[in-house]
């Protein structure tokens, strides 16, 4: 039965909590207005005996009630006794009547005294004894008073406080609706945008500025959750494209060596070459999804990283260690800080850096440079080797893919490397450029957004 809402839960939390302190208040002021109105009938009948003891002569051997002019005015309700002798009482009572008896009871006490009576199906009355001193004798004064309207002026009191206490609760949860449906307008309103972006990978976020710090830290918490989302749909999509771009040239050799193969009888030398072209688009085939997939196994092996950022010397002298260079060829690595932080997981600055280091290292004669700076949003990473670079009339197919200079310079390579390599750095905001100019040898720029 509890509300499913968290605004139901936080108004019927605010409703309870008033409830019980308006409770507690409607009972101690009550309690404190019973006790006021007790006081208030107990001065009046006070001030009465006082003003009847005002007749009473104790002064000689006996007690003489004196006659006033407004003697049946202060009569109402009084009796009046001379030690433990009545000598007046109202004209509506009797000897034995039940107001009469408390009357004695109270004559009887020394000083004075104050008690209620209840009789049967009559309001309750309140009697207070006076005493009046004299030299030889002593009398006591005794009144009462009706406390009908003492009991209802309480009785109005606590009905108008229930209502007061009802109406209060109505407004406290009314209020306490609007207050937190107000509160959590914005929540409301970060929720529906969040799920807007995930939907379509957008780049907007939420920030800290402007927000309440509740909010800041749920907007922080929406933005990395973003991050990730993005990151995802666009490893996805680098991978599909991935996948369709670098498949269809292999699967095209494929189709076309098949038809012409078919289109006519063919020797057997024919159809040898026709299989050893088949067979090499095949296995580059099996490179391309190689390198693709295992590159995705391993981004969902380490979700961890992605969104994030990592630190490039690390991974840059991990590389290194096992590039596998001959000899001959000596490596060396220049940073322009201990902390240099690109906003790629590590296993993705790997495969964009593999390709480029594993040329430098089979193409350099003696030396293989890699140097790593930060520019404003940017790291720059710069691989060097002084091999005989790369000839000008390739320069323009370097990175397309199954494209090599020289086919046959003894490697395995299906000319994969490099276009894969700028394709993944395009797909994280980066780039992979080559630079014509530097001689002697080649040199490959990385550039890769800042974490």
């Amino acid at each position: 039965m509890a509300p499913r809402t968290l605004r139901g839960r936080l108004s019927l939390v605010a409703l309870t909590t008033a409830a019980l302190l308006m409770a507690i208040l409607t009972v101690a002021f009550n309690a404190v207005m019973d006790r006021h109105l007790q006081h208030q009938a107990d001065d009046d009948l006070r001030n009465r005996a006082a003003a009847v003891a005002t007749t009473v002569d104790t002064r000689g051997s006996r007690v003489r009630v004196l006659e006033t002019a407004n003697d049946s005015l202060l009569d109402s309700n009084v009796w009046i006794y001379a030690g433990d002798r009545l000598l007046e009482k109202p004209p509506s009572t009797t000897v034995g009547n039940p107001l009469t008896r408390a009357a004695d009871r109270l004559a009887g006490q020394p000083g004075p005294v104050c008690t209620t009576v209840q009789t049967h199906g009559r309001p309750p009355v309140r009697l207070c004894s006076r005493p009046v001193p004299g030299r030889r004798t002593a009398a006591t004064v005794v009144t009462a008073l009706d406390l009908a309207p003492y009991r209802s002026s309480a009785d109005t009191l606590l009905v108008g406080s229930l209502i007061l206490d009802a109406v209060m609760l109505g407004c406290t949860y009314v209020l306490t609706r609007l207050s937190v449906g107000r509160a959590l307008r914005p929540v409301r309103t970060m929720t529906d945008q969040a799920t807007q972006w995930s939907a379509i990978g957008s780049a907007e976020r939420f920030g800290a500025e402007d927000h309440p710090a509740e909010l800041a830290r749920l907007g922080a918490s929406l933005d990395q959750l973003l991050d990730r989302i993005r990151t995802v749909l666009r490893h996805e999509q680098q991978l599909t494209g991935e996948l369709s771009h670098e498949l269809r040239t292999p699967l095209t050799r494929i189709v076309m060596e098949l038809d012409w193969w078919r289109s006519r009888p063919r020797t057997d030398a024919e159809t040898r070459a026709a299989q050893e072209v088949i067979s090499e688009a095949a296995q580059s085939m099996r490179t391309i999804c190689d390198t693709l997939l295992n590159d995705a196994r391993e981004n969902a092996l380490r979700p961890a990283t992605a969104p994030g950022t990592t630190d490039v010397v690390p991974v840059l002298d991990h590389l290194l260690q096992h590039l596998g260079t001959p000899d001959r060829v000596k490596t060396s690595l220049e940073a322009e800080a201990p902390v240099l932080e690109a906003g790629v997981a590590p296993a993705l600055l790997e495969r964009i850096l593999s390709p480029l280091l594993t040329n430098a290292a089979r193409y350099a004669r003696l030396h293989v440079t890699v140097s790593a700076r930060r520019t404003p949003g940017v790291v720059r990473i710069d691989v060097i080797d002084d091999g005989p670079g790369v000839p000008e009339t390739f320069v323009a197919e370097l990175f397309q893919p199954g494209r090599r200079a020289d086919s046959g310079d003894g490697h395995d390579g299906a000319g994969l490397g490099l276009p894969l390599a700028r394709r993944l750095a395009r797909a994280v905001g980066g780039e992979v450029s080559y630079d014509p100019g530097h001689a002697p040898g080649a040199k490959f720029t990385v550039s890769l957004p800042t974490g």
